[in-house]
């Protein structure tokens, strides 16, 4: 049985329900009509008994999700100030929480490209699978944005300070690192899915994992010793400083990469992090992200961010403030408490 629409395909196998993010040409980059129709479709398939599992995965070769439409996102800006932007979000962050509560099995297969969006409905399932191919990141702050979709929450609870050392430098993360940094399970070779998916079907979901899960690779983050050290700095200036002095040549490369994002982004994520530590739930930090997103909507450095890596492709973006030390305490609380909004679930 097969249901389509033009950006979600879904279908049920036996008793197990299949839905794929459907725009390969955009590496399936989340619309809003798309986060609706994940929602429907998730609580129609809670809610029948014939229904044991759920499996997410992604049309095309190069990936689950690459994150929302950051395209539509920059015009919404410039011709309305952000308002589709901000409901698009609303349903997007409240999707991201449902996934985290599914009563039943939700197996993300994160194969390929997983990035914004991507991770919100991948990384929150109960059995998140990735494989040799994973390149996952949350890479907002080169845009002059900050983490979300629940993202700052795995960031905030990865080992150490990995989850820093991730969200400064939006760095990707292979399958293995993924799993070391808590933003997946299960390791299921690339050319071993359709099998694996076959025997969800005919088995279960447990049974699936037994026979194709493998131990994953040693995780190149995880072993980084000087991540620790260095994202320990309590601002961005001390933490590059120590990257800078570091014997390590891949700590200078992280130097490069953070002197290079919005010096607000890498600030306001940086507190964003840490407040996320504190909070309680996922819905708690969800609710912080729907704040700092929207003061994002707001700023300077966010549709300049789209401007120079996505629309004019010049990669000359222009920040302001366009250093770190311009950057205020003011400036960072801002984000967190100067915007009137509220997401409740």
């Amino acid at each position: 049985m097969t249901a389509e629409t033009a950006e979600i395909l879904t279908r049920v196998n036996g008793t197990v329900g299949f839905v794929t993010l459907n725009r390969p040409t955009a590496i399936n980059s989340l619309t809003h009509p798309m986060v609706t129709r994940l929602r429907q479709v998730l609580t129609e398939w809670a809610e029948d008994g014939d229904i044991t599992a759920v499996v997410l995965d992604g049309a095309g070769e190069r990936g689950l999700c690459a994150g929302g439409d950051i395209v539509a996102i920059y015009h919404d800006i410039r011709d309305e100030g952000g308002a589709k932007t901000r409901r698009f979000w609303y349903d997007e962050y409240l999707l991201n929480g449902y996934i985290s509560r599914y009563p039943k099995p939700y197996v993300s297969l994160m194969d390929g490209i997983v990035m914004g969006g991507g991770v919100g409905v991948g990384a929150h399932g109960n059995t998140r699978v990735v494989t040799e191919t994973t390149k996952l990141a949350m890479p907002e702050v080169g845009i002059g944005f900050i983490p979300d979709v629940g993202g700052t929450y795995l960031l905030s609870r990865a080992p150490g300070s990995t989850g820093l050392h991730a969200a400064l430098t939006g760095a990707p993360m292979s399958g293995a690192d993924a799993i070391a940094l808590g933003f997946a399970d299960h390791y299921v070779p690339h050319d071993a899915l359709t099998g694996f998916t076959a025997t969800i079907v005919a088995d279960g979901v447990g049974t699936a994992l037994s026979a194709y899960a493998v131990t994953p690779p040693p995780s190149a983050v995880a072993q980084k010793d000087w991540i620790d050290d260095c994202y320990a700095g309590q601002t961005i200036a001390e933490i590059v400083s120590c990257l800078r002095r570091h014997d390590a040549r891949l700590a200078n490369g992280a130097a490069d990469t953070i002197t290079a994002r919005s010096p607000i982004a890498l600030a306001v994520t940086l507190e964003a992090v840490r407040r996320a530590g504190a909070l309680g739930t996922l819905e708690d930090v969800l609710a912080q992200e729907y704040r700092t997103s929207c003061a994002a909507l707001d700023s300077h450095d966010f549709v300049e961010g789209i401007r120079a890596m996505v629309i004019d492709k010049d990669r000359k973006p222009k920040w302001s403030p366009a250093s770190m030390p311009a950057v205020t305490a003011s400036d960072v609380e801002a984000y967190f408490t100067g915007v009137d909004v509220e997401l409740t679930f």
